[in-house]
């Protein structure tokens, strides 16, 4: 499914909102250059809270800590730093540091892309998985460039879409995995509705020796290849427009039940 903003679509014209808390989070930390976008442009929909982590917080996944307390710090109105994961953050904020409970959880605006099978490790998508998990409209948005990050097409495709989130709902337990190709605005090629893609994984490991002698290792060496397959996310980026994948946090794999039905098992 494909759309023609910036031209024209049905994520054009938001309708008016009313008053809802939209929380904002992010796993690059409150002093992101993407998360001051993100909640900026987000303002005249509601009455944003940004609850993020204190420093960067890239590929910690949907982890959660659970072995030592965590801090939190009101650095300006309604903006927290929290020492700890994006889960945490946004767990705390909707246990307690919010007002009332969020009407929609937005993360990001985030640096680099999470496509494919990244978004298993992903921050930014698990701040969205968790208010998805906590029963309310989430979506995760990402910057597709590695350098010269310009948020502005971004966010503002960020306002048009929550907008019409807020307005049409979409399932339960599914959230919005978006992609926005850095590039200039006019070169945009509208949106997709996409699937999620897949890696060609290679030597993404990097071994060096430290002063004293002793191996040290880098993941992450090697710049990774996608699956050239139409219809994904990693596609709708390549051509130049944005990817908005739908996710859904049922992971059951149904058709996997007839060939584990015919498994010869007895226990005990």
């Amino acid at each position: 499914m494909t759309g023609a903003w910036p031209h024209g679509s049905v994520l054009a014209s938001a309708p008016a909102a009313t008053r809802m808390i939209i929380l904002v989070c992010n796993d690059d930390g409150i002093r992101s250059e993407g998360i001051r976008a993100l909640a900026e442009s987000v303002e005249s929909l509601g009455d944003v809270y940004v609850v993020a982590p204190d420093r960067e917080q890239s590929a910690v996944s949907h982890s959660l800590t659970l072995h030592r307390p965590l801090r939190v710090e009101e650095i300006a109105p309604r903006q927290f730093a929290v020492d700890g994961t994006p889960t945490d953050c946004v767990n705390l904020a909707v246990s307690g540091i919010l007002p009332m409970r969020p009407g929609l959880v937005l993360s990001g605006i985030n640096k680099g892309a999470n496509l494919g099978d990244d978004i298993t490790y992903s921050g930014t998508v698990s701040a969205a998985m968790e208010g998805t998990l906590l029963g309310i409209p989430s979506v995760a948005l990402s910057l597709v460039a590695r350098d010269a990050f310009d948020f502005s097409a971004a966010a503002s495709f960020a306002a048009r879409l929550a907008a019409q989130v807020i307005a049409h709902p979409f399932p339960a337990d599914t959230l919005l995995n978006v992609n926005v190709p850095g590039i200039a605005r006019e070169r945009m090629r509208g949106y997709r509705i996409t699937r999620q893609g897949k890696r060609r994984y290679g030597e993404a490991l990097v071994e060096k020796t430290d002063p004293r002698g002793k191996k040290y290792y880098w993941i992450g060496g090697d710049e990774l290849d996608f699956i050239d397959e139409p219809g994904t996310d990693f596609a709708a980026v390549q051509d130049g427009a944005i990817s908005i994948t739908p996710i859904h946090l049922d992971l059951t794999h149904y058709p996997s039940f007839e060939a584990l039905g015919r498994l010869a098992l007895e226990w005990p």
